[in-house]
């Protein structure tokens, strides 16, 4: 576009010229040899013109001519190139799609196209073939050669760190992958390589300073950061929580203040608080953590806050944080562990029911199995209450990677990952729901094939006189014809006229301290199904 400005510009400016000319006739007149030429003025000017054409003309054509044996050469230098760039697509193409045959042949003919130290990316081509081809060591020879080159280190440094992912090396992997992020921090692969490695040994500080380095290259965003320096913070307070309390507490206060609502943050800052006598901050730091989401720990630290209170002191403080979260099975459960250990049984049973109502689960039945075995010591009672707990959903606990832990921890035992645990309820296996009445069954069937004890009556068969036990005992029963076990006739004259058939075999295959079904189950009963348990 300039050029094609210049151009008019030039040509508007003869224009001019040679108009100005016309306007204003006259002659020049030469001398040269003795001769006097006289021409126009126009004539003149065209004729300068036309001399400053010609030796430009003539300058060019020269020009081209000692120029032509560069100008052929660099033609055909050209067009080879051109065709080993084409090899080079094709074959990039054919190593993605998965066609090693295709990737190598082209390899070849882009490396003889086209030099390798001009185009780095033949290298790669030629470690992707082979690993298409299934040599791997090939592949990572060339990703060691390509160290050497400062342009393809970081291409060595990955593919290298990708070979040794797939042999399971973690510890080659994490070298690599250290070496790419000290040269550049922006890598994502290299920078959370390197942030397993500096977990996985507890280089807490070096983590930190590389959770910021990402920040700084907006690899992660701030809120994902902030998460990550909590999460590290924490473990840093955690492994100083003996040896260092002063830089716990710094380092878990800080946490929570990234963090509030982090319960793990919230109890490490909380404790160093307390070790240090300072229960009122490190209450107000559990009670902002307990409004945001209940957590057992918060219960269990902030109810014992103060070593040396008495049990009813740390019942008043659970209803206290029970006045914080209302209608939240637990805040019903640490109420009801506080009145337990103050022997309030009245209150804990209540506190535990009422958990039990807002959320079915395993550890409802335990307390509640505790509390009656300290009140009445019913082991008949307990040990249904038992059986239910072992039907109910399971309490919810800190998950990761499929491992289960009391505690919480930074990273993953399995992968590594940092911030891998969650608290939530466990996979539950897939199995039968087996409800109360088919409890029962099975406790009948087990009477019945149990040996009975010789009595002076005259036996009498239960299948003879036609007593039927539900349908699951009967089949139970049916398949079992050789282990009928005989019941005496005094056992049935005690059964009342007009009672069904089947209150009698209940009657003789309950325990002696087994208090039966629960009416509230009998009254729920619902059909056979599957579920997680």
């Amino acid at each position: 576009m300039i050029r094609l400005l210049a151009f008019l510009i030039v040509v508007f400016a003869l224009g001019l010229g040679f108009a100005w000319l016309a306007d204003r006739p006259g002659d020049m007149v030469v001398t040269f040899n003795g001769y006097q030429y006289q021409v126009s003025l126009m004539v003149a000017a065209v004729a300068v013109v036309a001399v400053v054409a010609a030796v430009m003309i003539l300058w060019w054509l020269i020009r081209s001519l000692w120029n032509s044996p560069y100008t052929i050469s660099r033609y055909f230098r050209v067009r080879r190139r051109d065709r080993g760039y084409q090899a080079l697509s094709t074959g990039m193409i054919a190593a993605g799609a998965g066609d090693g045959a295709l990737a190598r042949k082209k390899t070849k003919e882009a490396a003889k196209l086209i030099r390798s130290d001009q185009e780095p990316l033949i290298h790669l081509l030629e470690a992707q073939a082979s690993l298409l081809e299934g040599d791997h060591e090939g592949a990572r020879q060339k990703f060691e050669s390509m160290l050497d080159d400062p342009e393809m280190r970081l291409l060595g440094l990955r593919g290298l760190y990708l070979e040794a992912e797939r042999l399971g090396d973690r510890n080659a992997a994490r070298h690599y992958a250290g070496r790419a992020a000290a040269m550049a921090p922006q890598l994502a692969w290299a920078a959370e390589s390197t942030l397993e490695e500096l977990t996985a040994r507890g280089d807490w500080d070096g983590a930190l300073k590389l959770v910021e380095a990402q920040k700084a290259t907006r690899q992660i965003e701030r809120d994902a950061a902030s998460r990550r320096r909590a999460v590290l913070l924490t473990a840093k307070a955690q492994s100083l929580a003996d040896s260092d309390p002063a830089a716990a507490r710094t380092a878990a206060i800080e946490a929570n203040r990234l963090r509030p609502d982090f319960t793990p943050a919230a109890v490490a800052a909380a404790a160093a608080l307390f070790k240090q006598n300072d229960v009122r901050k490190g209450s107000k730091i559990l009670e902002t953590a307990w409004r945001a989401e209940p957590h057992p720990e918060i219960a269990e630290l902030y109810t014992h806050a103060r070593p040396g209170d008495a049990v009813l002191d740390r019942l008043n403080r659970a209803r206290k944080l029970q006045e914080m979260k209302k209608n939240h099975a637990e805040s019903s459960m640490t109420v009801a562990r506080a009145a337990l250990d103050a022997q309030d049984f009245a209150t804990a049973r209540r506190e535990a029911e009422a958990a039990i109502r807002m959320d079915r689960r395993e550890g409802a039945y335990l307390l509640l199995a505790d509390i009656e075995e300290a009140e009445t010591g019913d082991q008949g009672k307990v040990r249904q209450l038992l059986s239910k707990a072992v039907r109910a959903p399971r309490d919810p606990a800190w998950v990761a990677d499929g491992v289960v832990s009391e505690r919480w921890a930074p990273v993953s035992p399995i992968t590594g990952r940092l911030d891998a645990f969650e608290w939530r309820a466990p996979m539950e296996r897939l199995g039968r729901l087996i409800d109360s009445h088919h409890d029962a069954a099975d406790v009948a069937v087990a009477a019945i094939e149990a040996p009975a004890k010789p009595v002076p009556e005259k036996p009498i068969d239960v299948i003879d006189h036609g007593v039927q036990a539900n349908e699951a005992t009967s089949k139970e029963t049916e398949s079992r014809d050789d282990h009928v076990t005989p019941v005496t006739a005094a056992a049935f004259a005690a059964v009342p006229a007009g009672a069904e058939a089947v209150e009698p075999a209940e009657e003789l295959t309950r325990l002696p301290d087994d208090p039966g079904v629960d009416p509230d189950d009998e009254a729920g009963k619902s059909p056979r199904r599957f579920r997680l348990f």
